[in-house]
């Protein structure tokens, strides 16, 4: 029976088991939060993001969430310095050129502050000379930074990034630093 564990990551936490800096203070890991054996965590989620991890103990299904070639859909909540524009928002939705390359179209629509939304901390920082926004952005690829990148190439730098959703996995009020057991997909190819 496949094990699949949803887990709300804190800001300022490593997405692995272990700390492997060498910074010299201990850094805060997923061992922090969750002491299941076996369950690795199927894609990264960077240590200033917070939201939805997705444990698991099939390889299988690891790769399925992770390989870009399965083009499983990840939503996020990100909080922009700005107002982006609707052609800032077009830009995204056809896809922008990075560094790395084009990325893939994008679905972007702006909201207000998600009403689950928990408190950072630490804040993020305020200017009051400059306003800010919400998103949800929904990619189907996973490169380094890349929804931080993404906003920031059209003019509007991330300032919290949250994921709220993995495919049909989703934080439901999740608190950060909860976890709970979820259900396998139905179908595994």
């Amino acid at each position: 029976m496949t094990r699949v564990i949803l887990f709300n990551k804190p800001f300022d936490v490593l997405p692995q088991f272990t700390d492997r800096g060498t910074e010299g203070t201990p850094r805060r890991t997923l061992s922090d939060f969750i002491d299941q054996p076996g369950v690795y965590p199927a894609g990264r989620l960077d240590r200033d993001s917070e939201g939805l991890m997705v444990l698991t103990d099939d390889g299988k299904l690891q790769a399925r969430i992770t390989d870009p070639k399965h083009k499983l859909p990840k939503t996020y909540w990100v909080q922009v310095e700005g107002l982006p524009s609707d052609e800032a928002l077009e830009a995204l939705r056809r896809g922008v050129t990075l560094k790395d390359g084009p990325t893939r179209q994008a679905r972007v629509r702006r909201i207000e502050t998600p009403e689950a939304l928990w408190p950072r901390d630490p804040p993020i920082r305020v200017r009051k000379s400059i306003p800010d926004c919400w998103l949800e952005l929904e990619i189907r690829e996973g490169r380094n930074r890349q929804v931080r990148r993404m906003v920031a190439h059209v003019g509007h730098p991330c300032l919290r990034l949250i994921r709220a959703a993995v495919g049909d996995w989703r934080l439901d009020g999740l608190a950060p630093g909860d976890w709970k057991d979820g259900e396998a997909p139905k179908r595994q190819r």
